[in-house]
């Protein structure tokens, strides 16, 4: 496990910041709650194999005693580089996400499902969205009962999608929680 690199960490904070906006600040800065009380640290970003874990300072000087072989895995993914090299958020980095971002967008009840099993999101399942989204933004998307759901890029701005036909694409799917049902032999 090591510190990721000056293009690494630009991929990573710009895929970050496209859902998080100024909120990244948060993220980065966060201070930890493990190790010791007189000095907890914060939270980094290191890289094993391919994927990027965000991991507080005090566990990664604990996982130095496991081998790099042994180790599979330390804090929470939250994504991985393809093989040609480009960063991609994973399903993990959906409570980072959602507590931190910077527009949302709540489905219907009837709707939850379809973007459960892999979808995008329609103008007509929209219970609520954020204003001004921009058109491939970051979106995080909510139940009614704000309960993350999952995560996409926005098709069309907030004015634009009020505007929409109901059976249009508001949201463009990502990731979601139903992926630890679905793939669940990669995960």
């Amino acid at each position: 496990m090591r510190p990721l690199d000056e293009n690494e960490t630009t991929q990573v904070f710009e895929k970050l910041y496209k859902f998080v906006g100024n909120n990244l600040k948060n993220i980065v800065e966060n201070p930890a709650h493990e190790g010791p009380d007189s000095n907890p640290g914060r939270y980094c970003f290191r890289l094993q194999k391919n994927k990027v874990y965000y991991v507080s300072e005090s566990l990664v000087k604990r996982a130095t005693n496991i081998g790099r072989d042994n180790l599979v895995s330390l804090g929470t993914c939250v994504g991985k580089f393809t093989k040609g090299g480009k960063f991609h958020l994973t399903v993990q980095a959906l409570l980072l996400l959602a507590s931190n971002a910077k527009h949302k967008i709540w489905l219907k009840p009837t709707s939850e499902m379809s973007f459960l099993y892999g979808n995008h999101v329609l103008k007509g399942g929209v219970e609520k969205i954020t204003e001004n989204i921009v058109a491939n933004d970051g979106v995080v998307v909510f139940s009614m009962s704000d309960v993350p759901l999952g995560f996409g890029i926005a098709a069309h701005s907030t004015q634009e999608s009020r505007k929409l036909d109901p059976n249009a694409n508001v949201v463009l799917h990502q990731a979601d929680i139903g992926e630890y049902l679905r793939m669940e032999d990669e995960l």
